[in-house]
């Protein structure tokens, strides 16, 4: 059976759509750090990936290097 592109598009809305439920419940956990075990390896981790969104943030809103 061929797969249509709307086909392929609902599969990866569907597949980021569970990533980012992941990560929405991972932040709601303080990402598995109890706030008195908070270190500065913990601050460097969130950097990294505050970093990795906003480019993702930035290419999907047309934003930073992506900005018209």
């Amino acid at each position: 059976m061929s797969r249509t592109a709307l086909d392929a598009y609902i599969a990866r809305k569907a597949e980021i759509d569970t990533m980012l439920a992941r990560l929405k419940a991972l932040s709601d956990d303080h990402f598995n750090v109890a706030p008195d075990e908070v270190d500065w390896g913990h601050v460097g981790t969130l950097a990294h990936y505050a970093e990795q969104l906003k480019r993702i943030i930035d290419a999907a809103f047309r934003e930073g290097e992506y900005a018209e």
